[in-house]
């Protein structure tokens, strides 16, 4: 069990950057599906940035806590996801896929965004890169023209590490994840129709991978070596 000052260090410096990837990844959704013909989402309120909208109890609060009490490699959390309604898009399957396309289309356009920050931080106060701490617990600057900037730095780092593996996570080919809707509808139909069927039991699927990984290495490949490579290909050295 982490300290308490441990705890919030945590929620002080990944807390806003997952809030900000799980808000954004869903209101990139409702966002698409508006787009296509779809208005549920906006009709019901849930086309837009205020965060309460879009707090899921479990997913935005409980999951994220439950990551920083019982360390478990990763700090993951979901908003309430956003309505959409097939049967009102302009082409139900290409427009279905879009639409599920966009939430890690968003949490890559955020990792991209937060690289950018990360290397202007590096720009503006170059000393970072010497003074750089990869743990947000540990503070080596205390003065007021470094702290700020180092600040940024590790937000941002930690922001392009949570958007990658929220985006590798979605992508994972298996419904109702974002990857299992936009495979269902690139299928054929008999075949997407099949596939289909594993909704119900989607996330129990997804849960026995995390469970039994130690024998498959696919969350440790995705999560020990894609992210990885994606976040040094995007911020080398953050």
């Amino acid at each position: 069990m982490n300290s308490l000052s441990q705890i919030l260090t945590t929620l002080y410096y990944m807390g806003p950057p997952l809030l900000v990837a799980m808000i954004l990844h869903e209101y990139a959704h409702g966002w698409v599906a508006n787009r296509c013909g779809d208005p549920t989402a906006r009709l019901e309120g849930r086309l837009t940035l205020n965060p309460l909208v879009h707090i899921d109890p479990i997913g935005t609060i409980m999951v994220p806590l439950m990551c920083v009490l019982q360390p478990v490699g990763m700090f993951f959390g979901w908003a309430t996801p956003v309505p959409v309604d097939p049967e009102k898009l302009n082409k139900p399957r290409r427009d279905m896929a879009l639409v599920a396309m966009a939430g890690p289309g968003m949490n890559l356009l955020l990792a991209i965004a937060s690289a950018l920050v990360l290397r202007l931080a590096f720009v503006i106060d170059p000393s970072i890169a010497t003074h750089w701490a990869p743990e947000p617990s540990w503070i080596p600057r205390h003065d007021f023209s470094g702290m700020p900037w180092l600040l940024v730095a590790a937000i941002a780092t930690y922001s392009i590490w949570i958007n990658l593996l929220l985006m590798a996570f979605n992508l994972i080919p298996i419904p109702p994840l974002d990857g299992g809707r936009v495979l269902m509808n690139l299928l054929p139909y008999k075949v997407a129709l099949a596939l289909s069927h594993l909704e119900p039991f989607g996330m129990m699927l997804v849960v026995s991978l995390f469970i039994f990984d130690s024998h498959l290495h696919v969350i440790g490949t995705v999560t020990g070596t894609f992210v990885p490579f994606l976040a040094q290909t995007l911020a080398p050295g953050g």
